[in-house]
């Protein structure tokens, strides 16, 4: 409670429309933790659904196997679960200007900067979106199954993912744990990256624990489609940072602009936005781009312990630093 009335003072410091969006911000997240009831309530509780139950007592054994096998933090943290009667937790807004591959960068209290800001309310996450638009951004609305407080609230268990495939429950679990591991202030894709990686280490390890060997080729398949995506994303960015930076009008850097997304909406059908958008690209790239960087790193410490110390201590270095380590080649 400290810390979010001190995000209010800030607020209050800050304009009309910071003090619109906080308020919004510490009521979605009071609402969300005042829903949330220990799992163990919700198992005895009679009137709970018995399917509900067989999938909170899944992720009860997924929550165990994070702390004991993964050595990610044993606290109270998922051992909680609300019922938000939504889609999603959060909605992320994602921006960057029509001719930069750059997020627009969206500062906060403590958490310092990062490439998105997010909304409890999918019209408010919307309405964002279009003044946006109308100072001429590109602009991509993402919804989000969970999300982290970085350790500082016990964050519960939802609604919008527990009933998800048990190898999607275990990744969103795992991923969001390690943020409370690692957190680089100000780098967005360093810490996403990072918790990609652990997620899918995490996933690998839990499944063949479990002895779920089809899963584990089906998690397999998806993890090499989803490398190919990333993948592609990367070359794409870099061929429009390249396009953008060239003395074009802004006609023809429209046109090679459409080009590039054409080629990549034909790889991944139905994936990709009809409309060129750079705030897309940005939403993927900030989870994958530094992936193969990690997983080297990861390869190279021997103990998920090691890599974990590895990464908090580039997660205090500068920028540059972080950048030349995870840049390097094996």
């Amino acid at each position: 409670m400290r810390a979010l009335a001190a995000i209010l003072v800030l607020a209050l410091c800050a304009g009309c429309e910071s003090l619109s969006y906080y308020g919004q911000a510490i009521g979605g997240h009071i609402k969300l933790l005042s829903a949330a009831r220990p799992v163990e309530a919700w198992l005895a509780d009679p009137a709970t659904p018995p399917d509900l139950k067989g999938r909170l007592e899944t992720a009860r054994h997924i929550r165990e196997f994070a702390s004991r096998e993964l050595h990610l933090p044993d606290n109270a943290s998922y051992t909680s679960y609300a019922d938000l009667n939504r889609r999603f937790a959060v909605w992320n807004v994602f921006a960057a200007p029509k001719f930069s591959i750059e997020p627009k960068a969206e500062c906060f209290p403590f958490t310092g900067c990062v490439a998105y800001r997010g909304f409890f309310s999918e019209r408010e996450a919307q309405r964002h979106a279009e003044r946006l638009r109308a100072e001429g951004y590109d602009v991509y609305v993402g919804g989000i199954l969970a999300y982290s407080t970085l350790g500082w609230f016990d964050d519960p268990l939802l609604s919008t993912f527990i009933r998800y495939p048990d190898a999607q429950v275990a990744r969103l679990v795992f991923h969001e744990l390690a943020h409370q591991v690692v957190y680089a202030k100000n780098d967005t894709t360093f810490n996403e990256s990072f918790a990609v990686t652990v997620e899918e280490e995490g996933v690998r390890r839990w499944l063949e624990a479990d002895g779920r060997t089809a899963e584990l080729a089906a998690f397999h398949a998806a993890q090499a489609r989803k490398r190919e995506l990333a993948a592609r994303i990367k070359e794409t960015r870099e061929r429009l940072k390249t396009i953008y930076a060239m003395r074009l009008s802004p006609e023809q850097m429209l046109e090679q602009k459409r080009g590039e997304f054409d080629r990549l909406r034909a790889a991944f059908p139905g994936f990709v936005p009809a409309e060129p958008n750079n705030a897309f690209l940005v939403s993927i790239a900030l989870y994958n781009e530094l992936v193969p960087a990690f997983e080297r790193l990861l390869a190279e410490a021997g103990s998920l312990d090691a890599f974990y110390e590895r990464a908090r201590k580039l997660a205090a270095s500068g920028r540059t630093t972080r950048e030349s380590v995870l840049a390097q080649r094996p």
